[in-house]
C-alpha cells in the first residue's frame, strides 16, 4: 500500500511537470503590443545620442528607403490648430541639413537607395535628387567601399533595416562597410533597428565552405539579433578578414526585447510587402533555390508558393513582371500551390512546405545551385532527397544551435 501510494506520488509529480512544459512551449514568443506598451524608439530616434558624435566631421551614410527617423517638432496637429508631433524623415535628409554635419556621400546595398531595384539586379552608382549627394552602389561593381570612395571620410553611419535571415544581405553589406572601415581606420556607428524576426533561432549553420553574400558567417538561418547586435558578433568574433576589428559604436534601441512585436513602418525590400511575408520569408526562401515559385510576380510574395509541376488544386495563380520582379519565375504560367496569407506567425522554421514541394514535384530539375549557398550546407538537400522528416532534419540542427546560442549571448544588448 506503502509502494502503490509512492508510486501514485511520482505519477502526480510526472503529469505536473509534463503540462508545466506544455504551457511553457505554448506560451507566444511575441508579445503583443497595446496601449500600455512604452514606445520604441529606433537608434536613428534618439538623435543627441549620435550626432553629437558627427559634428564637424565629414560623413558617408549607409541607407535605403528604410532609413527613417521620427522627429517631434511643431507642426499643425488639426484644422488651424498647431502643437507639437513626430514627424517622419529620412536620416540622409536630416543630416544633410543639419549644422556642422557634413554629409559627402551615400552607399545604396541591394535594392538601391529608394529600395526599387530586383532581388540580384546589379545597383548602379548615380545622384540622388533631393540633395545632390552621390549614390554609390554596394551591390554593383563592388560589395565593399573601395579606398578611393572612402578617402575623404571621418565617420560612416550605418542605418538599414534588417529581417533576420542569414541569407537578406544587409548584414553582408554590414560586413563588407565595416572591414574597408576598420582598414581604413574609420569609425562605424550603427542605428540599432528591430528584428521582426528576433524572438527565435533556427534553422542549420552555415558551414564555412558555402560561404557567399547570401551568408558568410557560421549562424543559422533564423540568428536572433538585431543589426547592431549582429556587428558587435562579427567584430568579437574575429570574422574580419586578417581578423581585424573595426571601431564599432551601436546606438541602441529604447524598451527594446527580442520578442517585441514590431511592425515595420516601411518594406524592407520589394518582395517583402508586409509582416506575414516578413515573417515567412525565412521558411519560403529555400524555394528561391528550386523550381518553385515563392509569389514573385504577384502581390503575395513570401506569403504564396507554386509551380506549374504541382498538383492541381483550388487555389492557382500566374506570376507576372511586376516591380521588385521584372522576370518572375514560371512568367506567365498558371501555377497552383498554397496560399500562407492567413499562417499563424512563426516561431521556427518550416519546412514543411518545401518538403511537401519536392514529394509532388518531378525531381530531376527541382534543386538549383543556390539552394545549397541559401541553407549554408548540402546536408540538407541531401536529407529532402533521402526522404528524412522535418522533425528528424531539425535534430541534427540542435548542437550546432546550442553552440550558437552560447556564442550569441556574448553580444546581446536586449534580452
Amino acid at each position: 500500500m506503502k509502494n502503490n501510494f509512492s508510486y501514485h506520488i511520482l505519477f502526480l509529480i510526472c503529469i505536473s511537470f509534463q503540462f508545466t512544459s506544455c504551457v511553457k512551449q505554448q506560451k507566444p514568443a511575441v508579445k503583443k503590443v497595446n496601449k500600455t506598451t512604452p514606445i520604441l524608439k529606433t537608434g536613428a530616434d534618439r538623435i543627441s545620442l549620435y550626432t553629437s558624435k558627427l559634428k564637424g566631421k565629414n560623413i558617408a551614410i549607409v541607407a535605403n528607403q528604410t532609413s527613417v527617423l521620427n522627429v517631434l517638432q511643431r507642426a499643425e496637429v488639426s484644422s488651424n490648430t498647431m502643437g507639437s508631433k513626430f514627424v517622419q524623415h529620412h536620416l540622409v535628409d536630416y543630416l544633410h541639413n543639419y549644422n556642422n554635419i557634413t554629409v559627402k556621400k551615400v552607399f545604396a546595398p541591394e535594392h538601391g537607395f529608394r529600395g526599387k531595384a530586383d532581388a540580384g539586379e546589379a545597383v548602379i552608382d548615380g545622384i540622388d535628387q533631393k540633395t545632390k549627394l552621390p549614390i554609390i552602389s554596394l551591390y554593383g561593381k563592388n560589395k565593399k567601399p573601395s579606398y578611393e570612395q572612402l578617402k575623404d571620410i571621418d565617420v560612416v553611419v550605418f542605418d538599414i533595416q534588417d529581417v533576420g535571415a542569414r541569407f537578406y544581405t544587409y548584414i553582408s553589406s554590414l560586413h563588407y562597410v565595416m572591414e574597408a572601415c576598420a582598414e581604413k581606420g574609420i569609425p562605424v556607428i550603427v542605428l540599432d533597428r528591430p528584428n521582426p524576426n528576433g524572438h527565435y533561432i533556427d534553422g542549420p549553420v552555415l558551414e564555412i565552405a558555402h560561404k557567399s553574400f547570401v551568408g558568410m558567417h557560421p549562424v543559422p538561418v533564423v540568428y536572433g539579433m538585431t543589426i547592431g547586435e549582429y556587428g558587435q558578433m562579427i567584430n568579437g568574433e574575429k570574422w574580419l578578414e586578417n581578423g581585424i576589428t573595426c571601431d564599432l559604436t551601436v546606438i541602441p534601441l529604447e524598451n527594446y526585447t527580442h520578442d517585441y512585436e514590431y511592425s515595420l513602418p516601411i518594406k524592407p525590400s520589394p518582395n517583402l510587402p508586409n509582416n506575414t511575408a516578413i515573417n515567412l520569408y525565412p521558411s519560403l526562401c529555400f524555394f528561391e533555390g528550386t523550381n518553385i515559385s515563392a509569389g514573385r510576380g504577384t502581390n503575395k510574395q513570401f506569403q504564396i508558393y507554386g509551380s506549374p509541376n504541382l498538383k492541381k488544386s483550388n487555389f492557382k495563380y500566374t506570376p507576372q513582371p511586376n516591380e521588385g520582379a521584372k522576370y518572375p519565375k514560371h512568367k506567365g504560367q498558371l501555377c497552383y500551390g498554397e496560399d500562407l496569407q492567413n499562417h499563424n506567425t512563426l516561431s521556427n522554421l518550416n519546412l514543411s512546405w518545401l518538403l511537401k514541394a519536392y514529394k509532388e514535384s518531378p525531381k530531376k530539375d527541382f534543386f538549383n545551385s543556390f539552394f545549397t549557398k541559401l541553407a549554408g550546407t548540402k546536408k540538407l538537400q541531401q536529407q529532402i532527397t533521402q526522404g528524412i522528416s522535418e522533425k528528424n532534419i531539425k535534430s541534427t540542427w540542435q548542437k550546432d544551435l546550442e553552440t550558437f546560442k552560447i556564442v550569441r549571448e556574448k553580444y546581446l544588448i536586449y534580452k
